[in-house]
């Protein structure tokens, strides 16, 4: 006589399609990563494919391994998002004990992008809502686009826009609809007692180390959503990886 053992052991389709869609949220964050724009000579397409790159692998992984029950992908999206997950850990850590050298990254990264102002629209756009949105002008002041051909004020520059700013330094109009595009002309060849009329003296490092502790916990919050969601994601996968291995051992009787 021959007995049969019947597992009850299922795959849990509501796993499954949660993962399933967990990934194409997860697809939708990674997205936004591709406004990083150059830093230290890395082109921005550079960037651009390398993040479409990773965007691509964990979604194929995440959604396929979800659908077709892989294990192996299942696991390799597991593996990369607690991968992920440190890394974020790390620099945090990092960019905390270590300021002065964050600061002084930052610091070459603005000055070279501003030396690259006019040669990548990229960057022009990047610098711009950086200086709108935070009320300031270069680096640690308007004296930092001296470092840019077009708006140096040597003598050797034949440039329009010489001893001028771009217009995202310009203090806005309310009066103005239509931005003024030239409002930053020639304005450091006036006193620097009336540049605040007309444009904004603050540098961009100091604006942000500002911003900082006054944000403090909406950037704690963000990341903690951030870290939450990839742990949730970890745990759908490892889930639906233990449902499998469980149907799988079920059918070895």
């Amino acid at each position: 006589m021959h007995y049969y053992r019947y597992s009850n052991a299922e795959v849990s389709c509501w796993y499954k399609y949660l993962l399933f869609s967990y990934n194409i949220v997860f697809w939708g964050v990674l997205s936004d990563l591709t406004k990083v724009t150059r830093l230290h000579g890395i082109d921005p397409v550079v960037l651009v494919l390398m993040v479409g790159v990773v965007m691509f692998t964990l979604g194929f992984a995440g959604c396929v391994g979800a659908l077709r029950e892989n294990i192996c992908l299942l696991k390799f999206f597991c593996g990369a998002i607690v991968l992920i997950f440190f890394l974020e850990l790390a620099v945090a850590v990092l960019a905390f004990l270590f300021q002065d050298w964050v600061r002084d990254r930052f610091r070459e990264f603005f000055e070279s992008n501003i030396r690259s102002y006019r040669d990548d629209i990229d960057l022009q756009n990047l610098i711009d809502s950086l200086q709108k949105a935070n009320l300031c002008c270069g680096a640690y002041g308007p004296e930092d686009w001296d470092l840019n051909v077009y708006f140096n004020c040597s003598g050797a520059s034949y440039s329009r826009e010489k001893c001028g700013v771009p217009f995202s330094c310009c203090v806005p109009d309310p009066a103005q609809k239509v931005v003024n595009t030239q409002c930053g002309y020639d304005v450091r060849t006036q006193l620097k007692s009336k540049w605040e009329e007309v444009i904004f003296t603050k540098g961009c490092i100091p604006a942000l180390e500002g911003w900082l502790p006054r944000n403090i916990y909406i950037v704690a919050g963000v990341f903690i959503a951030i870290s939450l969601l990839q742990i949730f994601g970890i745990f759908l996968a490892r889930t639906l990886i233990s449902d499998i291995e469980a149907v799988k051992a079920g059918h070895h009787f």
